[in-house]
């Protein structure tokens, strides 16, 4: 049976860490994390710092593109995994002017972070801004209405929002509600969770299966997928999530991908400035961890700041992954493509136009030679003697 996803009390929390089995995949990730170092208040400050040092206040965040790579790891090959291939996620983002974030197609920066940071902090950052609009609403348009000034809590305008109070108040009628009416919040999933356990004794599924995010509709989106393993590195697309969510009575669960949408909403950027006119955290953190591609986009960031001179001297490696990695050098799952791009649906591929260009251009080929060697094949048994001068032959 599939796993209850919620629980009753803050106590019965059904995504607890469970005991990670020793596993060959698991050391291998435990050592990464070893260099992990969490992120404190301080730590944040001195982030904003260093950033607000390359001055991006007057920019603003925007998604580029979601990707995963496998790639060969020696720590996996040692540990004798069962994969000698890594799946790394990256996603791709820019940093824009913030009056003209939309087109950004000059005196930009792009970026690329492990997809874990990145949705780790545009998550929380919607998610603030999220219950921001949520409590300014409730102040502008529930007192309104509760003192009977039904005009007002219709036409009145928020004071942080183009919604009206009736937009606004159905809205967060639904975020509070959410639950009860059986959705769970796809940015639950985030991070690697388990949602089917083959040891369950109620357990109606033969699988181990974890939920986890994905690079969907060729990178421009994220979702949520489901994995064979803890690390949410292999892939199932024969299987739906949301065959697996239920709450605690049993009953169905569906996602509501609303809050991370805007973690890819490439039409609402992310301003680079918090209410006090210093750098904002999602963009300081983010702009700290990442890896950058500035000056041939025309954005001197770094140059102005000896705290990043290392990734100066490496810019233009960086510039050309990020480049391989828009160009569609991998697929949507992280493999490389040889000879062309793939177009993956779900369970299978399909051919690109160029590649039905070419395949069409050679059959063609093939078939007028076959009609011209069956007119030389007839002439020949026929006696009849080709006139080689007018097709370019030489006579002896």
């Amino acid at each position: 049976m599939a796993m209850a996803l919620l629980a009753g009390t803050a106590s019965a929390n059904p995504f607890a860490a469970k005991q990670t089995p020793s596993t060959a995949e698991a050391s291998y990730h435990a050592k990464l994390m070893q260099k992990a170092i969490p992120t404190q208040n301080s730590q944040l400050r001195h982030l904003a710092d260093a950033a607000a040092a390359v001055d991006i206040t007057g920019y603003s965040l925007r998604f580029e593109k979601c990707q995963f790579v496998k790639s060969y790891s020696q720590d996996l090959a040692e540990a004798g995994a069962s994969t000698v291939l890594a799946t790394q996620r990256f996603v791709i983002f820019r940093l824009c002017p913030a009056d003209n974030c939309k087109s950004c197609n000059s005196n930009f920066g792009e970026y690329m972070v492990d997809m874990e940071d990145y949705l780790g902090y545009t998550v929380e950052y919607r998610s603030d801004e999220q219950t921001e609009m949520c409590n300014t609403c409730n102040e502008d348009c529930y007192y309104a209405a509760a003192a009977g000034d039904d005009a007002a809590r219709r036409n009145r305008k928020l004071t942080t929002s183009s919604d009206d109070c009736t937009t606004c108040l159905s809205a967060c009628s639904k975020i509070e509600n959410m639950e009860a009416h059986y959705y769970l919040d796809a940015t639950t999933f985030i991070k690697c969770q388990q949602i089917s356990d083959a040891t369950d004794d109620d357990a109606s599924s033969a699988l181990d299966l974890w939920a986890g995010p994905i690079c969907a509709s060729q990178g421009s989106k994220i979702k949520i997928g489901v994995f064979t393993d803890e690390d949410c590195m292999f892939l199932d697309n024969s299987e739906d999530v949301e065959n697996y969510l239920t709450d605690e009575d049993g009953n169905a669960m569906k996602l509501s991908h609303a809050l991370l949408k805007t973690t890819y909403d490439t039409s609402d950027c992310i301003t680079c400035v918090d209410e006090y006119y210093a750098v904002a955290d999602v963009c300081a953190g983010l702009y700290d961890s990442a890896a950058k591609c500035e000056s041939s986009h025309g954005f001197s960031g770094m140059s102005s700041n000896a705290y990043y001179g290392n990734q100066m001297s490496n810019e233009n490696l960086v510039c050309d992954f990020i480049s391989s990695l828009k160009s569609g050098t991998y697929s949507q799952d992280g493999e490389i493509v040889i000879g062309g791009s793939k177009v993956y649906t779900k369970g299978g591929t399909s051919t690109t136009g160029g590649q039905k260009f070419a395949l069409t251009f050679f059959i063609i080929g093939t078939v007028g030679l076959a009609v011209y060697a069956a007119m030389l094949h007839s002439q020949l048994t026929k006696g009849g003697k080709p006139d080689l001068s007018k097709q370019g032959g030489a006579m002896a």
